[in-house]
């Protein structure tokens, strides 16, 4: 995992070059004035994004909360009845304070959080995090009812789940998988984050402290292939045509 540069070019506005030098002083990124090699964030519609410079004609990396899928899938994606929403234990007015311990761009947070949940998003690499908040920002002027359910710390989930100050009911996992078929955009977005962030490979080490913290359960999402988390069958495990999510219940 490591950092990138943020992008400040002279053909861009002042308010945008305002814009990214307070995103580089806030999360203690370089700047960079001559046009990257690789990696670096930049501004993209008005969006902070990861840009990969050695494809020039690729667009960004990005979180966007109100995308057009997204919002569809919150419209129409089937509510409480969405097999996401059955595996974190949304039903009637029960609605789980979540963590989200991989949030990655956050569409699976947003979707939670669309369901009525607060969702703490705990993230530990300050390019994804800082995509986040700038993702949190935009919702905020949309959508304030929404952003209002979500908190962003910025740590590695493996030490901070040890030491949050918020009763979690619901701890969520999604870690980076090989997955075997991918569309365009999930080939992009998985290279940036490769690129970013490195192979997943302390995933494993997740599933314990997710459930020592949760107060009901844990739930991994999995590609319908993949072996259970760190080889730990789970009490049950609820399907969608790509997916499986593994439910392991609380104890304490």
């Amino acid at each position: 995992m490591h950092n990138i540069p943020v992008f400040i070019d002279e053909t861009q506005s002042e308010e945008q070059q305002n814009q990214l030098k307070r995103v580089a002083e806030h999360w203690q990124f370089s700047v960079q004035n001559t046009l990257p090699a690789g990696l670096a964030l930049t501004l993209e519609d008005g969006k902070l994004a990861v840009k990969d410079f050695s494809e020039a004609k690729q667009q960004g990396v990005f979180v966007d909360f109100l995308s057009g899928s997204s919002v569809y899938r919150q419209q129409h994606g089937g509510g409480k009845k969405e097999p996401i929403a059955k595996a974190v234990g949304v039903k009637g007015q029960e609605v789980p304070v979540v963590l989200d311990a991989t949030p990655g761009l956050g569409r699976d947070a947003f979707v939670l959080a669309s369901l009525g949940c607060r969702v703490v998003m705990m993230e530990r690499s300050p390019v994804v995090a800082a995509l986040l908040a700038d993702g949190l920002h935009r919702l905020a002027e949309q959508a304030p009812e929404l952003e209002e359910k979500f908190r962003l710390i910025h740590a590695n989930s493996i030490e901070g789940m040890n030491t949050l100050d918020e009763q979690i009911d619901v701890v969520y996992l999604d870690p980076m998988f090989p997955h075997r078929k991918k569309s365009a955009l999930v080939k992009k977005e998985m290279r940036v984050f490769q690129q970013l962030l490195g192979s997943d490979d302390d995933a494993d080490s997740l599933l314990a402290p997710a459930r020592e913290l949760a107060g009901k359960r844990v739930v991994v999402k999995r590609p319908a292939y993949a072996e259970p988390l760190a080889d730990v069958p789970p009490a049950m495990a609820i399907t969608s045509k790509k997916h499986r999510f593994d439910v392991y219940i609380s104890t304490h």
